[in-house]
């Protein structure tokens, strides 16, 4: 009973990342961190390499097939299929609000993403000398890469498969929205509606190159964060801050009334505050 309950508190827990990570601005990763199991997480990603993929791309395969049993498969299991369930849900809301309401939809992700760049570069520390020049240029290379007719208008496997795996690393990290990079990429609205209409080619080349990015990128962003924390938080704000070119487009392009974009723009820029406030608490 005391296993079937935890094991349900994880479950929800998965839930709760996975709502999180299906929306612009809000990070999978933060949930994690308040829900008391982020340490956890991350050890547990850390063994599948250390105990399995190791052995496994060694060709030791008896061993690799041996160390399984090591694995934390009491978070992993219900985690991940709390994170499924709950992303798969969305997917069809996100979609139909994409479709049938444009413009205040963007504006609410506008908002989200705007209030989460500001909790990210608090993270950056006091040293804005030197981090204004990291801010600028990821300020640069989001706006480049928002730009119509870059990533965005190409859903190719490739492409999808190097979504999959940046996005994933983003959604890991406390504060950093996976979702907000999706955006960024071009690939969020795609992403979400192949979720919706089960096309199982994309939503396969996506998790595989979220599997790739989180057992190995996901090394990289750790040590980037520990030894250029200040650089490399400035340098994901201002990526998230560029990547408001492409939902202001879409709001643009939309035709909007001004007011409700207004509204729902203020409103997605004070839930993440909120959601900051409420959890820090």
């Amino acid at each position: 009973m005391k296993n079937f309950k935890e094991s349900f508190m994880i479950f929800l827990r998965g839930l709760l990342m996975g709502a999180a990570d299906v929306i612009p601005g809000v990070s999978g990763g933060t949930i994690a961190l308040i829900t008391g199991i982020y340490e956890r997480l991350i050890k547990a990603i850390d063994d599948v390499n250390r105990f399995v993929l190791k052995d496994f791309f060694h060709f030791r395969l008896k061993k690799a097939f041996l160390n399984v049993k090591k694995l934390d498969f009491a978070l992993l299991v219900p985690l991940l299929l709390g994170i499924g369930i709950a992303i798969l849900s969305l997917a069809h809301l996100i979609t139909f609000l994409l479709e049938e309401f444009v413009a205040v939809t963007f504006a609410f992700f506008f908002g989200l993403i705007l209030a989460s760049a500001v909790f990210v570069y608090k993270h950056a520390g006091k040293k804005h000398c030197q981090n204004i020049p990291f801010l600028f240029v990821g300020l640069v290379v989001g706006f480049l890469l928002a730009a119509p007719g870059s990533f965005g208008t190409n859903h190719s496997l490739p492409i999808i498969f190097l979504s999959g795996a940046i996005g994933i690393c983003a959604m890991i990290l406390p504060g950093i929205s996976g979702s907000a990079i999706l955006v960024l990429l071009g690939q969020y609205q795609f992403i979400m509606e192949s979720l919706k209409s089960l096309l199982f080619d994309k939503i396969i080349v996506f998790i595989f190159g979220a599997v790739v990015g989180i057992l190995s990128f996901s090394k990289l962003l750790d040590f980037l964060l520990k030894r250029h924390k200040g650089s490399t938080m400035a340098f994901l704000t201002g990526l998230m801050v560029g990547s408001l070119r492409r939902p202001f487009d879409e709001i643009v392009a939309s035709s909007p009334k001004v007011i409700p974009v207004i509204i729902l723009g203020v409103i997605g820029f004070g839930v993440v505050f909120v959601l900051e406030k409420y959890f820090s608490e």
